[in-house]
């Protein structure tokens, strides 16, 4: 089966940020002897396994499993025994343009917009009168690899009480409801939009240049008022357990993974995908070669965004202190870890141990030199 790489070896693309040409030249390179190799020595029998090394870019398909099983790993110690929700924050379309040309800030705005709103809800008595935990993940995509930036957030259904004093816990359905949760996004989001326009923060070129004017600026903003923002609250989840283990799947996914890849000729790709507004039903899309690769490309990230952001009881400052009181007061026990072998550790392929010791040091010409 065709996989990214082998679509990026094909194409030649030309205006891309740093962060994309990173991305692209990283991923065609992944495990090629481009980026260097390792060797693994048995410490059984010393027989040698030499590997190239992975790009570990945070857009490859190749690079993201790994990272996503250390991450679930280390979330599962921070879950309550309670239950969590899966709450989706979707901005309008008419603001596609100007996030893409003002991605960092935008983006950001667009995560604390949704993490605040829940974290300010919940401290309202008349909801749940409570400090929650939220954990944010941004995506940029569609699963036609078009434009939609929206934020995932997984919430404990509970939370420490504003004295401080006791664990208070939700009903089995979400305990906001869903019309208060977007008109309350709306208005924060569109007054942290409207406050980086009088800073000077926000860049308006090309087809949003006539949002310069602040006249035309506001204008929008007027029209955003009028619509209806879509917030979507999933069911909540079986267990704690099968909460991070579903959230996984959001933090390290990238745009499009290589299963869905489904032929390239050299000319043009075809990929699987799922057409939400059709019922779910699942569409094959076929698309010039330069084409996809510029969609791809779209939700390269800038350097050094973080996409994965906590609030209220998992911020890291509120971990040790009103997590674990949060923990006592609903009386939860530990949650059994997998444990993992060493990070580098692989089976041999000559004897079959698992002990293996790896020397990162160029390997070439049939040789490897020891540090």
């Amino acid at each position: 089966m065709p996989e990214l790489q082998d679509i990026f070896k094909h194409v030649r693309l030309k205006r891309l940020s740093p962060a994309q040409a990173k991305a692209f030249h990283m991923i065609r390179h992944c495990r090629t002897s481009t980026l260097g190799s390792h060797a693994q020595v048995c410490t059984e029998c010393g027989s040698m396994d030499v590997s190239f090394n992975s790009c570990r870019n945070r857009n490859c398909p190749k690079c993201q499993h790994s990272v996503q099983q250390d991450w679930v790993e280390a979330q599962m110690s921070k879950l309550l025994p309670v239950g969590y929700f899966h709450v989706v924050f979707t901005i309008p379309q008419e603001l596609n343009t100007l996030v893409l040309q003002n991605q960092k800030l935008l983006y950001s705005i667009l995560i604390k917009s949704a993490g605040h709103t829940l974290m300010e809800l919940a401290k309202n008595s008349k909801f749940l009168g409570a400090t929650i935990g939220v954990t944010s993940v941004l995506h940029t995509w569609g699963q036609n690899l078009s434009f939609h930036p929206h934020v995932h957030c997984i919430v404990p259904g509970g939370g420490l009480s504003n004295n401080g004093l006791l664990f208070v816990r939700s009903s089995k359905k979400f305990f906001i409801p869903v019309r208060v949760i977007s008109k309350k996004f709306r208005g924060k989001f569109l007054d942290l939009l409207k406050q980086a326009y009088d800073k000077g923060e926000i860049a308006c070129f090309n087809e949003a240049t006539t949002l310069a004017l602040r006249s035309n600026f506001l204008s929008l903003v007027d029209t955003l008022y009028y619509k209806n923002w879509v917030v979507f609250c999933k069911k909540p989840f079986k267990s704690p357990g099968h909460v991070v283990r579903y959230l996984g799947r959001y933090t390290h996914r990238v745009a499009i993974s290589n299963s869905r890849i489904l032929a390239f000729d050299g000319q043009s790709v075809s990929f699987a995908w799922k057409d939400y507004k059709d019922s779910n039903k699942p569409k094959v899309m076929t698309l010039d070669v330069a084409e996809f690769s510029r969609r791809f490309l779209l939700h390269v990230l800038p350097d050094r965004f973080v996409k994965i952001r906590h609030y209220g009881l998992l911020c890291s400052r509120n971990i040790k202190t009103k997590l674990t009181k949060c923990m006592r007061l609903t009386g939860k026990k530990s949650w059994p870890l997998t444990v993992r072998g060493q990070k580098d550790a692989k089976t041999c392929r000559s004897c079959g141990s698992t002990h293996l010791m790896t020397f990162l040091v160029p390997f070439s010409s049939g040789t490897v030199t020891s540090p």
